[in-house]
């Protein structure tokens, strides 16, 4: 296998292919108003033709009980030569049923841009695995059907980072956020923007030397469920990587996110990075965000790196807006300067 995600795919243009995958849950046809204007806005915001993989609307029992289809769905849209790109439909519960099915080989033998968040981490953990580089963020159901519109903040992440071939450069944090939740279920909902808030912003909470390297990572309780299958890393990838981790809308508790990270020290995995990137967590108290960022602070230092970089209240993964990150691409993380720049193409 090439070096982890060390391959970058072909740029999505106007008038590209992407197909939708269904690779954990049957959001689509639990949701069918919501799938079609996440659908329509991906193909108006962007200039993209959509169209769907063989099971993509399925539901979600039947496509719990059939992880073969939903491994021979990504192979198919990867093998299509007429798409382009792969975009998720939403994340689940049941990615990683997938594992024993997915032709490592054939994701290295078509390099295409893949998006998707969530349970969605394990379909990344492969392709990391397979050399291709991927992309953490952009769902159908999610930030593409946003309601009233793609947010800006979305839209220029996606473009930078998967519509065009020049190095994305700096980050910024997004000017504004949301978690009011509308209810997926109710059509007469879908146009009526969310109230926006302003961001106060990422948080620098330690480190004080610039560092750079591949980003890794995903959600946090997906990528505890991958340790020791097929996928996981080798140690060595993790070598000088910066670790980007966030948790779902389920809302761990802050003990249980410390025992993951005392796992990930215990493997290694702590002692190997150059910095720790952590997610704004959807729906939970600022209170409880803060004693969340100071726990893992307590974790860094029992583990030994009370020097390692570590930004939290980052905008990707389970956040709104949520931006892409670029699995695999060089990270700069300046603390001096404030400053996260991707310093190569996240494609080609």
């Amino acid at each position: 296998m090439p070096a982890y995600a060390s391959i970058r795919p072909a740029a999505l243009r106007p008038g590209d292919t992407v197909a939708v995958v269904s690779l954990s849950s049957g959001g689509a046809a639990a949701l069918p108003h919501r799938y079609a204007t996440g659908k329509r806005q991906l193909a108006e915001t962007f200039g993209l033709r959509v169209i769907e993989a063989p099971h993509a609307t399925r539901d979600s029992d039947w496509l719990r009980d059939n992880p073969r289809a939903r491994a021979d769905d990504l192979h198919w849209a990867l093998e299509n030569p007429d798409v382009h790109g792969i975009v998720s439909a939403i994340g689940g519960f049941h990615a990683l049923g997938m594992v024993p099915y997915l032709d490592l080989d054939l994701i290295a033998a078509h390099p295409k841009v893949f998006t998707g968040y969530s349970d969605t981490t394990i379909n990344h953990l492969a392709f990391g695995k397979a050399g291709v580089g991927s992309f953490y963020g952009m769902a159908v159901l999610s930030t593409a059907a946003e309601n009233g519109g793609i947010s800006p903040f979305s839209a220029e992440s996606f473009r930078a980072t998967v519509m065009s071939a020049e190095p994305v450069g700096d980050l910024a944090p997004a000017p504004e956020w949301t978690e009011e939740l509308l209810d997926w279920s109710r059509p007469e909902l879908q146009d009526r923007p969310r109230r926006w808030v302003p961001n106060y912003g990422w948080l620098w909470l330690q480190g004080d030397q610039p560092v750079q390297g591949p980003i890794v990572g995903g959600c946090l309780e997906v990528l505890v469920q991958a340790v020791g299958t097929r996928i996981w890393p080798e140690p060595a990838d993790f070598d000088g990587a910066v670790l980007h981790l966030e948790i779902s809308n389920e809302r761990p508790p802050q003990l249980q996110v410390q025992v993951w990270l005392r796992h990930f020290a215990a493997l290694g995995i702590v002692a190997r990075i150059s910095a720790l990137l952590f997610s704004r967590p959807e729906a939970m108290s600022l209170r409880d965000t803060l004693a969340l960022y100071e726990a893992i602070r307590d974790e860094l230092v029992v583990a030994g790196r009370p020097d390692l970089p570590f930004v939290a209240n980052l905008d990707y993964g389970h956040s709104s807006p949520m931006g892409v990150l670029p699995l695999g691409r060089q990270l700069l993380v300046d603390p001096r300067q404030r400053r996260l720049s991707i310093l190569d193409p996240a494609v080609c």
